[in-house]
Parts: C-alpha cells; sequence; structure tokens
C-alpha cells in the first residue's frame, strides 16, 4: 500500500542507472528536477560471487568498491543535491532519494553469463564455483544535509524515509532472481561508515543469507509460532524499552551486544511493503524515539548497525516477521567490543554486560531524550 501523500518522482542518471525521489508531504520543493548531465564512464561490470565450499556461503568480490569516496569534506560530499562545483550523485534538491549504487556489491546482469539458476543451484557444494553477484544495491538518502542520522530527522521525514523503505521492499523483490531484500544504516566510523551523509542502504541479494537460513532453522525446529511466541515472552518483561499500538522494542534475551534492541510489529508481516499506513506512522515516532535514546546513552552519539530483516522473496512469509535488530559495539564511553577468537572464529558469543542491566540503561536513555524533545 502507497501512501498517496508521500509524491514519487523518477529519473536516469547519465550511466543509466535509477534515481527515485520521495517528496515530503508538505515539501516546499518543485516535482520537476534537473536532469543528471555529467559524463560518466559506463558501469563497471558486475561482481562475481565464489562459494566457499566449507560452508556453502557465497562470497561477492566487489573490487570496484576499493575506490568510492572515505570522508569526504562537506563541499564534495557525493550525497549532497549537486552543484557546479560538486557534480554529486543527486543532479538536484530533494527530500529523500534513492538511487542504484555506482559501485555495488550486487548488481545488474550487464553480461549474460555465469548467472544463479535459483536456490537449489546456489545451495550445491564445490570447489572453485562462481556466480555473477546478481541483484541491486541501492543508497538512500535520508536529508539533503551533509551529516546527521535518522534520529535527526523529523517525524515527518522519518515517515518519508520508511515509505521509501516499502515501496523500494515492493519494487526489488519483483525483480528476476532476487531472493531478500535487507534495508540498514551503518551509522559512525566505528562502524566503518565512509560518508557522513545522513543515508542507509538496501541489499537485495539473489540468495537467502546465512543468518536467515539459520532462522529458517529455528521457525522449522520451534514452529509458526516463533514470532509471537518471543513477543509475547518480551512484551511484560524487564527487558521491554518502548510499546506502542503495533511495535515493540527490547533487548532480547540473549544479547550479543552490548547494546542491542529488537523491535517487532505486532501482528505477522513478513516485509515492509506489507505493512498499513498506520503502522508507518507510528513507527516513524517509535523508530525516531528509540535511536534518539541510544544516542543518549552516551555524552556522545553512539555507532551502530541498524538492521531490518525481513522474510525471504518466495518462502517463510507467513511465519518469519519483519523485525530491526540494531547493534552497537559500544560498551563504555570510549571502550569498543571488538570481535576476537571466540566470536570471529567460532561464532561463539561472550557478552560483557547482562541484557537486563543495559535495557534498564537504554530505558533511561529513551526517556531521558524524550525529556529534551518535550523541553
Amino acid at each position: 500500500m502507497a501512501d498517496p501523500r508521500i509524491a514519487r518522482q523518477r529519473q536516469s542518471l547519465a550511466d543509466g542507472r535509477e534515481l527515485i525521489y520521495f517528496d515530503d508531504p508538505d515539501t516546499r520543493l518543485s516535482p520537476h528536477r534537473a536532469p543528471d548531465l555529467r559524463e560518466l564512464d559506463p558501469r563497471p561490470v558486475t561482481a562475481t560471487m565464489r562459494q566457499d565450499p566449507l560452508t556453502g556461503e557465497w562470497v561477492s568480490i566487489a573490487s570496484a568498491r576499493q575506490n568510492r569516496a572515505f570522508l569526504p569534506p562537506a563541499h564534495l560530499d557525493p550525497l549532497a543535491p549537486a552543484t557546479p562545483e560538486n557534480p554529486s550523485e543527486i543532479p538536484d534538491n530533494y527530500d529523500v532519494a534513492v538511487f542504484e549504487n555506482k559501485s555495488p556489491s550486487f548488481g545488474p546482469l550487464l553480461e549474460d553469463e555465469n548467472a544463479p539458476r535459483g536456490l537449489d543451484d546456489l545451495a550445491e557444494i564445490g570447489i572453485g564455483r562462481t556466480r555473477r553477484s546478481i541483484g541491486r544495491c541501492e543508497v538512500v538518502c535520508f536529508s539533503p544535509e551533509h551529516e546527521g542520522s535518522f534520529a535527526s530527522l523529523s517525524v515527518t521525514r522519518a515517515r518519508t524515509v520508511i515509505e521509501a523503505w516499502a515501496e523500494r521492499t515492493y519494487e526489488l523483490s519483483r525483480m528476476p532472481g532476487i531472493q531478500q531484500v535487507f534495508p540498514f544504516e551503518n551509522r559512525g566510523e566505528a562502524i566503518g561508515v565512509t560518508l557522513r551523509h545522513p543515508h542507509g542502504q538496501i541489499y537485495s541479494y539473489p540468495y537467502i543469507t546465512p543468518r536467515t537460513q539459520r532462522l529458517i532453522a529455528s521457525v522449522e525446529e520451534y514452529g509458526p509460532g516463533l514470532f509471537p511466541d518471543i513477543l509475547a515472552s518480551e512484551q511484560d518483561g524487564e527487558r521491554m524499552i518502548l510499546r506502542g499500538e503495533h511495535w515493540s522494542a527490547f533487548v532480547p534475551f540473549a544479547a550479543r551486544w552490548p547494546i542491542e534492541v529488537h523491535m517487532l510489529p505486532h501482528r505477522q508481516v513478513a516485509d515492509f511493503a506489507g505493512t498499513t499506513l498506520e503502522e508507518r506512522d507510528e513507527l516513524a515516532v517509535l523508530y525516531r524515539r528509540l535511536l534518539r535514546g541510544i544516542d543518549e546513552v552516551y555524552e556522545t552519539p553512539t555507532p551502530y548497525i541498524a538492521a531490518w530483516h525481513q522474510a525471504p522473496v518466495a518462502v517463510h512469509q507467513g511465519d518469519i516477521r519483519l523485525m530491526l535488530q540494531l547493534t552497537s559495539p559500544r560498551r563504555a564511553e570510549n571502550k569498543l567490543k571488538y570481535l576476537a577468537g571466540s566470536e570471529a572464529a567460532m561464532g561463539a558469543w561472550i557478552g560483557d554486560v547482562t541484557p537486563e542491566q543495559a535495557a534498564a540503561s537504554i530505558r533511561d536513555a529513551v526517556e531521558r531524550a524524550a525529556g529534551k524533545d518535550d523541553a
């Protein structure tokens, strides 16, 4: 369901990549946008995936990403509206803009060779197996401002971003060869962010990701009530952070990271495309409130990964639920949790703080941040 209050403007960049503007309901921008007049090189050859025969996982080798911008100054921001001095990726002013990544990890089939032939093909194990990294990577610019994050947006702008996530999930899920769509935001240089501009990304994979494969195995073992039962067990417990009419946020029972919060819709919905307008309206308020609270835990903004897990396109739509998993390695004011031997090598996690203590700290921070908003 699309929100008629939010207008869309589509155009092509100079090298053929798609650009979509999403306008706030109260926008003052003209619906007519300047064209991209740059002279660009042809799009790079789509990356190649290699299979790890020890795990069956696929690794995309995207060497073109080595040349991407790294923390440029404001006057050279590639996500800012273009100026004569800065011929950026977005040729005109905008509220929210979505475009295809110039150097994607997963991209279009530019050469008709070695494309994945479905999930059964990708599940086979062999030595030296390769496939094209067919898919799509999009950049979601939250604002024309040079610095900020989702937390710094107005509620209206946050709602426009959520609408973009919903519409792009719907359209990307219908593209040939796409098996899973993943919206996320990386925030902070400690996470590895290379652009300060407030933005997120959407990855569309040609396979079901390893984390989701593990989830599918859990659902098949436990039964289709896994997500309803998780939500019921958390809603009345001491790890709850926020609860609205449609969404609840909580620190999970077995949190891995020093700061980790999950958010679930109260009904079964597989992805953003399936959410109602009312659910998106409330999410714009609650998710923004949560992120402002995460920034209030310490004196300085908190680095995080905000990962929106969605059901695969073709399987388990009825029992895998849309879910935010927000994680931060920050374990103290000036300390980070690094993935050392046990976590990085064996996937065996050791927590540094109890989830109940973390929940109390985050809950207090959310209340402090809300008080500042009300002041």
